[in-house]
């Protein structure tokens, strides 16, 4: 009698086929079947670990149930594409998309295991990403898809294609913070943003730099990174000024109706990532919209959940945000750029008591650019026809 053990070498397989040989000569009864049974079931584990049988070949699947349904490649049309669809993955040029094999699936009941080439899955995974829902044109035109030389190809790929970019989240789609402005006509597109959002982590170096500490980011370190305003190239000292604390810092082009100046979220080390769009190619955007972001690194990224992530329309005449994150971030930055300490709220909002000599001078004193003097006038005052040319115009695109 062989007593039943987990079967773990060749020996213990062989021993165990004998002894059914044995058990099967027996005379039947119950307790004889229910060995057998265990015995059997020993063996099949030890086959299906040592002895895998693999999955058939898709496309010799979808040739046998065509020669057993009598199908032409005709009939395959309104399951896999065109008539060149159809020939090209009978000849193996062209690999079946998660769309054709959903198809194949649901009309041929090909095994959902074999279309994947996984016997894990039962069932072709539903639909997550519907191409109309992005801006594909903008996506492809900006090296989203460095793989696929024309936009139908993409389109052939999409879900696919679209499974691959938003990897670097896992199954943790992160949770968005949009700063809502009241004199947006339409409302963001949370698709663009977040596919955004997974183009930067997918297709960045996130290089070794220092560690992070939200206490290195005190008062001291915020002055010194604004005095660099004062410098025609000061944003480009942007980068490793961050990088010494442990922040990564990014410029990248935003996509249609995200309405984004910037953006703060983890990376995956868990250092935060201060995102610039460069939309408003202005100096006082590009500095307020720095400090804003800080300000959700300081007050908000590390209080909340690990994957929320805040997206920053900063570019508006509205003074209301409806989120209260948002305001602090706001009023982080205005206390920052232009110290309440240092210059009168009550004379940023009084337009006669300033002239450019009398801005520059100014900003000269506090050490910050004349551009941030200058906006932060014209918002506290609500004109925004002032100063319009002391704002640095088109000076921050051409320096990246």
């Amino acid at each position: 009698m062989m007593k039943p053990k987990i079967l773990k070498n060749d020996f213990d397989y062989e021993s165990a086929l004998e002894y059914i040989e044995i058990l099967m000569e027996k005379h039947e009864s119950k307790e004889i079947n229910e060995e057998i049974e265990l015995f059997t079931s020993l063996i099949t584990n030890y086959e299906d670990e040592h002895f895998p049988v693999d999955l058939p070949d898709p496309i010799d699947a979808i040739l046998f149930v065509m020669d057993q349904k009598g199908l032409m490649r005709k009939d395959l049309i309104t399951i896999i594409g065109s008539q060149s669809k159809v020939s090209e993955v009978l000849n193996r040029k062209r690999p079946l998309s998660l769309s054709m094999m959903r198809n194949l699936h649901t009309e041929l009941n090909i095994p959902a295991e074999i279309l994947l080439q996984n016997k894990e899955k039962n069932m072709v995974p539903k639909k997550q990403f519907l191409y109309k829902n992005y801006p594909v044109a903008e996506m492809f035109k900006l090296g989203y898809f460095p793989s696929y030389n024309k936009i139908p190809q993409v389109k052939d790929y999409f879900e696919e294609i679209m499974s691959k970019l938003f990897s670097p989240f896992a199954d943790r789609i992160p949770k968005p913070i949009y700063c809502k402005q009241s004199n947006r006509k339409s409302e963001p597109n949370m698709n663009a943003l977040l596919v955004w959002q997974a183009h930067i982590l997918q297709h960045t170096s996130f290089d070794k730099i220092d560690d992070f500490s939200v206490d290195s980011l005190d008062d001291s370190f915020i002055e010194e990174l604004l005095s660099f305003s004062m410098l025609s190239n000061g944003p480009l000292l942007v980068k490793d000024y961050l990088q010494s604390v442990g922040i990564y810092f990014i410029t990248e082009k935003h996509l249609p109706k995200t309405y984004l100046d910037g953006a703060v979220f983890k990376a995956p080390d868990d250092k935060p990532i201060v995102v610039l769009s460069l939309r408003n190619d202005r100096i006082d955007n590009f500095w307020f919209t720095l400090i804003h972001e800080l300000g959700h690194v300081i007050k908000h990224l590390y209080r909340g959940p690990d994957n929320q992530a805040f997206f920053d329309d900063t570019y508006s005449s509205s003074k209301e945000c409806i989120s209260m994150v948002e305001q602090e971030a706001n009023d982080f930055a205005m206390e920052h750029l232009i110290p309440s300490t240092k210059v009168k709220i009550s004379e940023l909002s009084d337009s006669s008591f300033w002239l450019p000599s009398k801005i520059v001078a100014t900003a000269k004193e506090i050490r910050r650019s004349p551009a941030l003097l200058a906006g932060r006038i014209r918002y506290e005052t609500g004109d925004f026809s002032l100063f319009t040319e002391m704002l640095g115009a088109k000076g921050v695109k051409f320096l990246f």
